[in-house]
């Protein structure tokens, strides 16, 4: 697979397809696993780290996956790194080295293998909307194939062997990415971030650990995958989830209910800029696309779809832009960039 085919394609994940896809943008299952016979990767040499890739990719092979699809760190520039970094591909950590490391892109980008990242294989897929048990078949079905040939760690007693001691037993952990506005403007959101907290849970922004919340987007996952099966894990995550969508209606009911022309307002108003702008930041354009998927979900407008919305998330992003011109650029040119693009999107879009 070539770079310039890849970021050509739109991914999967976007499409809008699964369910509850007015709030919930997509669900992503993450395994973590470790080769037996190696050390963990902060733990091992260069040479060691070669070797894991050589049998990672071997393992691969013979399980049927293509070992072209996979693109190695040092053949990728900081731009190219960023672009994987903005399609979730790959984590900044495993970005933040020059050499022997790498992902293997699988099932048309809906899911991948990071390589000597924290872990030797951290095995992940991405399902449009509400379908976690959708990503996990995905991942559970790789890490079944490799397992026929690669050697994980494993214990009877722990389960599978993690470098970090939150992973280990089942390696799972499950995400959804989710779009909360009504609860943001209730005030609610505190609340709920503090009981998913209770229940054992994980509230992040939207990049994940250590990010910023933008646009109103959180991601929400399990903290622990010792102690319990993976479908526990996921049920258990489903019911909560559940819970805050419902809240969130609730949430946006009472909005349409109490502050009905505050809210038009804040949605034609952030139309109005898209259309309009000049120049936009990313946390610019992310907010008030926040207030336009509002409106959507509100039934306040049909256009842009959410299929759209979702698009120019990624596509707007720094790295995204500038290989859509074909050349780097500054922080100014960006925004620049940023906001032409986005009125070509809204150009169909009334007022």
């Amino acid at each position: 697979m070539k770079f310039e085919n890849l970021i050509l394609a739109v991914p999967g994940w976007l499409a809008s397809e699964g369910p509850e896809n007015g709030i919930v943008i997509s669900s992503r299952a993450r395994l973590a696993r470790n080769v037996a016979g190696f050390s963990y990767v902060h733990r091992t040499g260069e040479d060691r780290l070669s070797e894991i890739i050589t049998t990672v990719l071997d393992g691969a092979r013979i399980s049927g996956y293509d070992p072209l699809n996979y693109f190695r760190n040092e053949d990728l520039d900081e731009l190219h790194k960023n672009i994987f970094i903005e399609r979730h591909l790959i984590s900044p950590a495993l970005a933040s080295h020059s050499s022997n490391r790498g992902v293997l892109v699988l099932e048309g980008e809906r899911c991948s293998i990071l390589i000597n990242e924290e872990d030797h294989l951290r095995i992940q897929s991405f399902r449009s909307g509400f379908n976690p048990i959708g990503a996990w078949e995905d991942v559970d079905s790789i890490d079944d194939r490799l397992g026929q040939t690669i050697p994980f760690s494993f214990s009877r007693k722990y389960g599978y062997l993690t470098a970090c001691p939150t992973n280990i037993g089942t390696g799972l952990r499950v995400s959804i990415l989710i779009h909360l506005p009504a609860l943001v403007l209730t005030k609610e959101i505190q609340h709920v971030i503090h009981s998913a907290g209770q229940i054992g849970l994980a509230v992040r922004g939207y990049y994940g650990e250590g990010s910023d919340v933008i646009g109103n987007l959180f991601q929400i996952s399990n903290q622990a995958s010792f102690g319990k099966a993976e479908r526990i894990i996921i049920d258990d995550l489903i019911s909560a989830v559940m819970k805050i969508i419902e809240y969130e209606k609730k949430a946006s009911e009472t909005l349409m209910k109490e502050a009905r022309y505050q809210i038009e307002d804040k949605v034609w108003r952030s139309i109005g800029i898209l259309k309009s702008a000049r120049m936009l930041s990313t946390n610019e354009f992310m907010n008030l696309s926040s207030a336009v998927r509002l409106g959507h979900f509100l039934r306040l407008l049909d256009k842009p779809n959410i299929e759209s919305l979702n698009e120019m998330m990624v596509m707007t992003q720094p790295a995204h832009l500038q290989a859509r011109h074909g050349r780097l650029a500054e922080a100014t040119e960006r925004d620049t960039m940023r906001a032409e693009l986005v009125r070509e999107r809204f150009i169909d879009v009334k007022v």
